[in-house]
């Protein structure tokens, strides 16, 4: 184990909470938290990037797998449904695959089509739809 050091100076917050030994629940409930998900979220908009399916869950303490993805996946809508009355940008597409950097096959079914997307769920227009969805996140979360 590396020491930790710096009591004032956070060191020992920091490596506590990237050694696992955070505060926040890790337990089945975490993946249905749809405000502890949103502040992940909201922490990728404003440092504009997105986050992996596998990423998220891995924040959440879970390890991937399918049914835990599909589950994070109806926390995603219940969060973009919330956030559109607000005139909020949906955040469900800063979540991507990690091998093509694109949204899962529901993301495309659900939110792409409501927002008039009827082209392919691969290849160069997919990106730059992808894109300028996740970039009027990053825009709008930057300085809130």
């Amino acid at each position: 184990m590396p020491p930790a050091s710096g009591h004032g100076d956070g060191t020992l917050s920091r490596w506590l909470e990237a050694n696992g030994y955070d505060e926040q629940p890790r337990g089945p409930d975490a993946i249905a938290d749809v405000a502890r998900v949103r502040r992940l979220l909201l922490d990728a908009a404003r440092a504009g990037h997105a986050v992996s399916y596998s990423g998220l869950l891995r924040d959440l303490g879970h390890r991937f797998t399918r049914p835990k993805m599909r589950a994070l996946c109806r926390t995603l809508d219940a969060i973009d449904r919330q956030a559109a009355p607000d005139g909020e940008p949906p955040l469900a597409v800063l979540v991507v695959r990690e091998g093509d950097r694109l949204p899962g096959q529901g993301w495309w079914l659900g939110a792409a089509q409501a927002r008039g997307y009827r082209g392919g769920w691969e290849g160069s227009e997919a990106v730059a739809f992808v894109r300028a969805q996740q970039q009027r996140a990053f825009d709008f979360w930057a300085t809130r």
